[in-house]
C-alpha cells in the first residue's frame, strides 16, 4: 500500500514521525491528494473498516500539530476521508490518550486495518516506543481489523472499558 504525508511542518522536527518515514523511504511527501487516497481526518463522520481497502490506491497522514489540527483539517481535501476508531498513544507525548496519535501510529493502525500487519509493524519499528503503540493497540487491532460496519465499534469499546 502507497503511503503518503502532506506536511504542515507545525512541530519540533525532532520529534516529526512523518519527516522520519520519509527520510526512511516508507512515506512519500506530497503536496496534493489524489481522489482515491485514502485521507486519515480525526474529524471525519466515517470510521475505517476493512472494506474500504477496495476504494483506495494510498493513505495519507496529515501531518500536523494536534493544538492547530481543527484548522488544519478544516480545509477540504480530495480522497476519501475516515477517521481511526479509538486507540491509545503509545508515543511518549501523548502515552495512553485515546486518539492523540502521530502521524506513524495513525498510518501503522490504518494499515494494520486494512489487512497489512505485517507493514504496519515495520512502521513502527523504526520508532523506540512503536511496540508501545502494538502492545497497547493490540487486541483493539485485532478486533478492528475484523469489522463489517460501525455498529460493532459500541460493542468492542464496551468489552474493553473505553466506552463512556
Amino acid at each position: 500500500m502507497n503511503l503518503q504525508v502532506l506536511m504542515f511542518y507545525q512541530d519540533d522536527p525532532k520529534k516529526c514521525t512523518a519527516a522520519k518515514m520519509v527520510k526512511f523511504g516508507i512515506a512519500k511527501s506530497i503536496k496534493k491528494i489524489g481522489n482515491k487516497g485514502l485521507v486519515l481526518d480525526p474529524f471525519s463522520e466515517k470510521t475505517l473498516l476493512p472494506k474500504d481497502k477496495s476504494l483506495i490506491n494510498s493513505i495519507v497522514g496529515i501531518d500536523c500539530s494536534w493544538t492547530l489540527a481543527d484548522q488544519a483539517f478544516s480545509k477540504k481535501f480530495n480522497g476519501i476521508t475516515r477517521k481511526l476508531p479509538p486507540l491509545l498513544a503509545g508515543n511518549p507525548v501523548n502515552y495512553a490518550k485515546l486518539n492523540k496519535l502521530t502521524t506513524a501510529e495513525a498510518l501503522s493502525a490504518s494499515l494494520f486495518i486494512l489487512g497489512f500487519k505485517d507493514n504496519a509493524l515495520a512502521i513502527l519499528d523504526k520508532f523506540k516506543w512503536g511496540h508501545t503503540f502494538y502492545d497497547l493497540n493490540q487486541n483493539l487491532l485485532n478486533e478492528y481489523s475484523k469489522l463489517e460496519s460501525e455498529d460493532q465499534i459500541d460493542i468492542i469499546l464496551k468489552e474493553y472499558g473505553l466506552s463512556e
